[in-house]
């Protein structure tokens, strides 16, 4: 289960860089079109380092009840 937590934190970090990246290239064109990506780069970012954090907390449990 810990190897499925880790892979949809990183999947949160794609979709914050593909958000980027989005941000990037219509910015010149349309500005008013990239207020969700970047909405959605603020939030994955959050989320990637929410998830990670609480993966951490999850394996140092399962290591302290290991012990």
């Amino acid at each position: 289960m810990i190897k499925v937590l880790k892979y949809t934190e990183y999947l949160y970090l794609v979709v914050a860089i593909i958000a980027i990246y989005k941000v990037a290239t219509l910015w010149s064109i349309a500005p008013e079109e990239t207020y969700i990506f970047i909405f959605f780069a603020v939030v994955s970012l959050g989320m990637f380092f929410f998830r990670r954090n609480y993966r951490k907390k999850f394996e140092q449990r399962q290591n302290d009840n290991q012990k």
